[in-house]
């Protein structure tokens, strides 16, 4: 009788010891990548590739714009008795100039119109606390109606993901994400776009609420490389805007721009650009496109060689 109730014992054993081992294999892809990026960090990494992520990962702006406007209409904003509203024309003016929402506002409401709204509930502030406040108020708004819009209607751009998954099976490139918008919104857009899991293998993911200063100031991609611990030399950014641009060239990095149909008509060459391409699917962008020049010729070498416009 022991010795078949020990028989049973073990066959439990070894059934709950093929499920674990199942387990592990469905999870191996995820844990290849843990092990690797922890040998990358104890010799370091030889690269990094960081994709800003409005205008790049997914084109987003006019879902920004969208959702502005939906804040602005639902808290009742007016100067002087006129409805506060983004056209499409005017927004691409505010991205090319100002990064943050909070800043586009107060950009607005201070440089374009010289005053702030009154809204349903209240006058216009008349103190900075006031302004601030109601600035607050809105991006908050604004935040949960974006958040509904990107649920429904988020799709990567071509050739993003595909880029992302070569270079996060490359233990030597670091892989990050560095965005001006705030932390609810940039998380919801990289869980519908790219997937908690493949989020989670980010290196690097530095956002608006994690930094004093925003795009065109170099900080948030100086910051990034302090933490991958990174010469700016060896890293790569993909940028859509003007003020991405800035803030890569600012930092020291090389920038390839993914452009818009908002942003096409810039000048990025003028402003530093080593590439610009209207798609990375399009023109079929690998890892050998961006890197292999560098690691064959030098950091000084130029990218996407044959491929950019």
């Amino acid at each position: 009788m022991m010795k078949c109730f020990r028989s049973f014992l073990l066959l439990v054993w070894l059934f709950e010891a093929s499920a674990f081992t199942s387990h592990l294999v469905n999870k191996r892809s995820f844990i290849s990548r843990s092990f690797a990026r922890k040998a990358s960090e104890d010799s370091n990494f030889d690269y990094a590739l960081i994709f800003d992520c409005d205008g790049v990962i997914i084109e987003t702006e006019e879902l920004h714009r969208l959702a502005y406007n939906a804040a602005f209409q639902a808290a009742g904003c007016e100067i002087d008795g006129e409805p506060v509203d983004w056209s499409v024309e005017y927004y691409d003016v505010l991205q090319n100039t100002v990064g943050g929402g909070k800043n586009k506002m107060f950009f607005h409401f201070r440089e374009t119109k010289g005053a702030f709204p009154d809204t349903t509930d209240k006058a216009a502030p008349t103190t900075a606390e006031e302004e601030q406040a109601l600035v607050d108020a809105l991006q908050a708004h604004k935040t949960d109606l974006y958040k509904e819009l990107i649920a429904e209607k988020a799709v990567a751009r071509p050739g993003v993901l595909e880029l992302m998954d070569e270079a996060l099976a490359d233990p030597k490139i670091a892989v990050g994400v560095c965005s001006a918008s705030t932390k609810a919104a940039v998380t919801k857009v990289l869980d519908v776009t790219l997937g908690e899991e493949r989020r989670q293998k980010l290196d690097v993911c530095i956002l608006g609420d994690d930094v004093s200063k925003l795009k065109p100031d170099p900080l948030i991609y100086v910051t990034a490389a302090e933490r991958l611990n990174i010469d700016p030399k060896r890293c790569v950014v993909v940028e859509d805007s003007m003020v991405g641009l800035r803030a890569a060239k600012g930092a020291n990095m090389k920038c390839l721009i993914t452009y818009t149909s908002s942003t096409a008509s810039e000048d990025f060459y003028g402003e530093g650009a080593d590439a610009k391409v209207p798609e990375l699917g399009s023109r079929g962008i690998t890892l050998e496109s961006i890197f292999g020049s560098i690691k064959e010729h030098g950091l000084d070498s130029e990218i996407l060689v044959g491929l950019k416009d």
